[in-house]
C-alpha cells in the first residue's frame, strides 16, 4: 500500500485559505464594532456565507478568533452570537484597561519628544472644542485618538496588542460612555491636560502611571454611579 499524501499546510491553497479567514475576521469584526451586528445578533454560518460570498470554513475560523477576542460568545441551544454585556463587565474591562493604560503611558512618556507631546495636546484641544456642540460619538473617537497618540511610542508590542484588544472590546460594549455620563467629558479633558503636564515635566514614572490609571478608573466609577447597563 502506497503511503498517504501528507496534508498540505503551506503553498498557494493554504495561503488562500488563510487569506480568506483573515478577510472574514476583519469583515465580521468591523460589522460588530460599527453596530451592524448588534449585541445578541446570531452568527449563522449559512446566512453569513450568503451575505459575504465566503465559504463557511474561513467564516468559522473568523468566529473562533472573535470568540477569543471576547466579541462573540457561544450559547447553548443558540449557537454563536455577538456578545452581550452588562454593567459589571463594562466596569471590569475599564479597570483592566486602566492598569494596561497606566503602564503603557508610563513607559511611553520618556520616548515622547516635545513635538509628540504637542501633537497629543492638540488632539485634546480639539476635544475641548467638541464640548461646545457635544457629540458623544465624535468626542469618543477623539478620546481614542488622544490615548493612541501616546501608545504608539510604547516599545512593548504585546502590550500594544492587549490595549487594542481591550479598546475594541470596550467600543463594542458601549458606543460612548459620554452618552450616559456627559459630565465626565469635561473632567476627562482636564485629566488629559494634567497627564500631559506630567509627561512634559518628565515626572516620575510612578506618578505618570498612577495619573493614567486613575483617569480610566474615574470613568468606570462614573459609569457605575450612573448605573450604565452596557450597549443599548
Amino acid at each position: 500500500m502506497s503511503p498517504k499524501k501528507p496534508v498540505q499546510t503551506t503553498g498557494p491553497k493554504a495561503e488562500a485559505a488563510g487569506s480568506k479567514a483573515e478577510t472574514s475576521y476583519t469583515l465580521l469584526r468591523s460589522r460588530i464594532l460599527d453596530g451592524t451586528y448588534g449585541p445578541g445578533y446570531r452568527l449563522v454560518m449559512d446566512q453569513l456565507a450568503r451575505e459575504t460570498g465566503v465559504s463557511t470554513i474561513p467564516l468559522r475560523e473568523a468566529v473562533r478568533r472573535l470568540q477569543s477576542d471576547g466579541l462573540v460568545e457561544v450559547v447553548r441551544n443558540i449557537g454563536a452570537r455577538v456578545a452581550v454585556f452588562d454593567s459589571e463587565q463594562v466596569e471590569h474591562t475599564l479597570n483592566v484597561l486602566a492598569r494596561l493604560e497606566g503602564y503603557a503611558t508610563a513607559i511611553s512618556a520618556p520616548r515622547m519628544a516635545a513635538a509628540q507631546i504637542q501633537e497629543s495636546r492638540e488632539i485634546n484641544e480639539r476635544m475641548k472644542e467638541a464640548l461646545q456642540e457635544f457629540d458623544p460619538a465624535s468626542f469618543t473617537a477623539l478620546n481614542r485618538e488622544f490615548h493612541f497618540s501616546m501608545y504608539r511610542h510604547c516599545p512593548d508590542e504585546h502590550l500594544n496588542a492587549l490595549l487594542e484588544s481591550e479598546w475594541a472590546r470596550l467600543d463594542h460594549m458601549r458606543r460612548s460612555s459620554f452618552t450616559y455620563v456627559p459630565g465626565r467629558a469635561r473632567r476627562s479633558v482636564e485629566e488629559h491636560d494634567r497627564l500631559l503636564e506630567l509627561i512634559e515635566s518628565r515626572a516620575d514614572a510612578g506618578a505618570i502611571e498612577e495619573a493614567a490609571r486613575a483617569h480610566k478608573v474615574a470613568t468606570a466609577d462614573a459609569l457605575r454611579q450612573a448605573n450604565v447597563s452596557g450597549p443599548r
